[in-house]
């Protein structure tokens, strides 16, 4: 079902909603993607019992509402937010959030802002590891390709593992054999696991 919802900067974010449950996943894309990039990996999370939001980042697919005086070419923490926000007061009592390179970045930097119980735990899925690892909250399931060439022509891989070490439990570090980057993995020989990992993480007590 297509709905929309407004961030607290004045975008309205569009979105897909998949299944009905109290739990809820909330699923952001990487840059070079929008919402129906996950059209494959939603059914089977409804599958496990979860309601699933892929949504359109802001400058991304639907999302191009909002004011000039926000930045509208990359994500923002407040779309995840907001995306949380929009479960939690759809009948989700518990939210977690999945969040692909770009998606990934705005994910780490919601964790800071988010507000106890807004989001149960986490899949940083190839992100830039940018936020200070403090201020990573919850549990977290870090996950990259081992040969995923990031900027400057190293890999991901050595940012992230820094990031992972200094953050606080509870926290798990998934390597992946293979060089695709992000949701890019899941057309790969690697594409089972990286589900089958995601799937695991988020079902386990």
């Amino acid at each position: 079902d297509p709905v929309s919802f407004s961030t607290r900067d004045g975008w309205t974010i569009h979105a897909d909603l998949y299944g009905k449950s109290a739990r809820g996943v909330v699923l952001f894309h990487g840059a070079r993607f929008d919402k129906s990039s996950w059209t494959k990996q939603a059914p089977e999370l409804v599958a496990a019992g979860f309601c699933v939001l892929a949504i359109d980042l802001r400058g991304h697919g639907l999302s191009k509402e909002g004011p000039q005086s926000a930045r509208a070419n990359n994500a923002s923490p407040l779309d995840v937010l907001a995306a949380v926000r929009y479960l939690h007061e759809h009948g989700a009592k518990e939210v977690a959030v999945v969040g692909a390179s770009m998606g990934g970045n705005a994910t780490e930097a919601a964790l800071a802002q988010a507000e106890p119980g807004d989001i149960d735990r986490v899949v940083l899925l190839a992100h830039g590891a940018f936020a200070p690892p403090e201020k990573l909250k919850g549990r977290k399931l870090f996950i990259v390709s081992r040969d995923d060439i990031g900027p400057g022509g190293k890999p991901r891989l050595e940012r992230i593992r820094a990031q992972y070490e200094k953050a606080p439990d509870p926290k798990e570090l998934v390597v992946l054999d293979g060089s695709a980057h992000a949701q890019l993995i899941f057309r790969t020989a690697q594409g089972p696991r990286l589900m089958h990992e995601i799937l695991r993480f988020l079902t386990e007590p």
